[in-house]
């Protein structure tokens, strides 16, 4: 038993021995604490460094860094100074060249014929009635040239001439008033409603009636109200900023009406003096269409009267503009039209006709694709574009 109890501590002792040799020489190699660092080892760290570095921001889910990209401002567009309105017409005379083929070459050749009988007045009521002028019209200054050429016995070009220019100045009836109203008044400014029919160019006019009037010295505010057409406002309000003109508009399919009611509240606040507001295309068919324009009318009339309301007309439709003219004037009472497109036509004297059939002025003319092609009309110098002549010529 006693043999038991000395082998039971000799294993003891063992196992104690053990376990001091373990832990004692851990505890010998534990480190030193760092000596303290001083303020010059810290800026010569510093200076060995250099400037710290950002690192760029990483996308979270790939773990792939991410280079911001880089930020470029768009430059604001320059403002255009619009090229004059006085002359605009004699300058751009060479475009009626088409036109000039039935008054100047055709109509100057018939009458310049030897013997001048029936068959010779036939077709000179022919040639105008061609040309767009209208049949009373036309019987109006053939009658007036029989008896001019009766009467004097005029043979000569120079006369022949300035007795056709002088007939058809007085059939575009120059009595008419084709300034445009566009002065503000006791603080409010002017309102000018653009209307049309579908494919007339519109927009494009209602853009270059905005640079007509920057050149003639107004300051100009564009309302948008073309809301069916989604390009409509987009371009409308590029028109404007090449002059510095503000554009008001509404999310597509907005109420036209409200757009334009906004668009005159917008310009009595900014005190411009005029504010030009362009509607949608419409066809003058289409009675809800004209029932909306009418509506258009009357919430811009909330606020004060409307001063112009502008027919845009394009001159290749002929004859088929007059009835788009009387169902407009129906509607929202026209005060001017707008013929575009007269480059492109023989019929220039559907000027003649819309203001003998509907008592309208034409103010403007279109005479090419060019931002500065629209032009004040005045019936004299049109007449000597047709008829290929100087004014010197006519006056003589």
């Amino acid at each position: 038993m006693a043999e038991y109890l000395v082998l039971a501590l000799v294993l003891l002792g063992v196992l104690i021995a053990g376990t001091v040799g373990l832990v004692v020489p851990r505890l010998r190699r534990r480190p030193e604490p760092p000596l303290a660092r001083t303020e010059v080892d810290t800026r010569a760290e510093e200076d060995l460094a250099g400037p710290p570095v950002e690192a760029p921001e990483s996308d979270l889910s790939t773990g792939v860094l991410v280079e911001p990209p880089p930020v470029i401002e768009a430059p604001a567009p320059a403002v255009e100074v619009p090229e004059p309105t006085a002359g605009r017409l004699v300058r751009l005379r060479s475009r009626l060249s088409r036109s000039q083929n039935v008054f100047g070459k055709g109509l100057l050749g018939l009458l310049a014929r030897d013997h001048l009988d029936e068959d010779v007045w036939e077709e000179i009521e022919d040639s105008l009635i061609t040309a767009d002028v209208g049949v009373d019209a036309t019987r109006d200054i053939v009658d007036r040239l029989r008896e001019q050429t009766r009467v004097l016995g005029t043979r000569s070009a120079g006369e022949l001439r300035a007795l056709l220019a002088a007939e058809l100045v007085n059939a575009l009836d120059p009595s008419m008033d084709r300034s445009l109203r566009t002065a503000p008044k006791d603080g409010v400014p002017a309102v000018v409603l653009v209307v049309g029919v579908n494919g007339a160019g519109k927009t494009t006019t209602c853009g270059k009636i905005a640079r007509v009037l920057v050149a003639d010295g107004r300051t100009v505010l564009l309302g948008a109200a073309d809301t069916f057409r989604a390009a409509a406002a987009d371009q409308l309000q590029t028109w404007g900023e090449r002059v510095g003109a503000e554009t008001v508009r509404g999310p597509e399919a907005a109420d036209p009406a409200s757009v334009a009611f906004d668009a005159v509240r917008r310009g009595i606040d900014t005190g411009v003096d005029t504010v030009l507001i362009d509607t949608a295309g419409r066809l003058q068919n289409k009675i809800g269409l004209m029932d909306e324009l009418g509506k258009v009318k009357r919430v811009v009339e909330k606020q004060g009267p409307i001063d112009e309301t502008l027919l845009i007309l394009d001159a290749t439709t002929g004859q088929n503009g007059l009835e788009q003219a009387r169902v407009f004037t129906e509607v929202v009472n026209v005060t001017g039209v707008v013929l575009t497109k007269l480059d492109g036509t023989a019929k220039g004297g559907i000027v003649i006709a819309v203001q003998r059939k509907l008592g309208i002025p034409v103010k403007l003319v279109g005479l090419g694709e060019g931002k500065d092609d629209l032009a004040p009309f005045d019936p004299a110098q049109f007449v000597d574009a047709l008829l290929g002549t100087e004014p010197a010529a006519r006056d003589a």
